[in-house]
């Protein structure tokens, strides 16, 4: 599955992110940019300064822009899950991450109301729980993972995605309550 990232930071710093999670992960890691296919096994971190999005079609491909600012930022993740939601649909899986602010939540519902799935960082392990917190505030969250658990997470629900099942998977967060600091 392609993976895309939005952290809210300023130009030189984005790429420098990429640089330094290319050189440590087994995934291929870069900046992204305008026109570039999403392939599996590979991620984009939004460049500072600029809206990523995702543009549906045969192979979907990175868009970048510099509308308006959201929640005061630019890249922001409601611009990014907004175009996931329309590209994946069901497929999308959202995980947002400590952070200050509301940017996510209206994304993330988004990406709910296509069928898709949201999980979150837990209360105890985030720096900052106001993202992760105010989705799952909202309701907007399919579950609740310390940051120890939310790659293997992922990886189980990208996998179970891909596999007929015979029941579509509850609504209700996989964690009720979070875990206090």
């Amino acid at each position: 599955m392609p993976i895309v990232v939005v952290q809210h930071m300023p130009p030189i710093f984005t790429r420098l992110l990429a640089e330094r999670l290319a050189s440590q992960s087994q995934v291929a890691v870069a900046e992204g940019a305008a026109g570039i296919d999403l392939v599996p096994g590979h991620a984009w971190i939004a460049p500072g300064n600029f809206h990523m999005t995702v543009r549906s079609g045969v192979h979907p491909r990175l868009d970048l822009n510099q509308a308006p600012h959201q929640h005061s930022c630019r890249p922001a993740v409601d611009v990014l899950f907004r175009s996931v939601a329309a590209a994946y649909r069901a497929g999308g899986l959202g995980v947002v991450m400590t952070g200050m602010g509301s940017d996510g939540v209206l994304g993330a519902q988004c990406i709910r109301e296509a069928g898709g799935q949201i999980i979150i960082q837990d209360e105890a392990s985030a720096v900052v729980w106001g993202m992760p917190g105010l989705v799952y505030a909202a309701g907007q969250a399919d579950g609740v993972y310390p940051l120890d658990q939310l790659a293997p997470e992922i990886a189980r629900r990208v996998l179970q995605s891909r596999v007929p099942q015979a029941s579509s998977l509850s609504r209700q967060p996989d964690v009720l309550e979070p875990q206090a600091k």
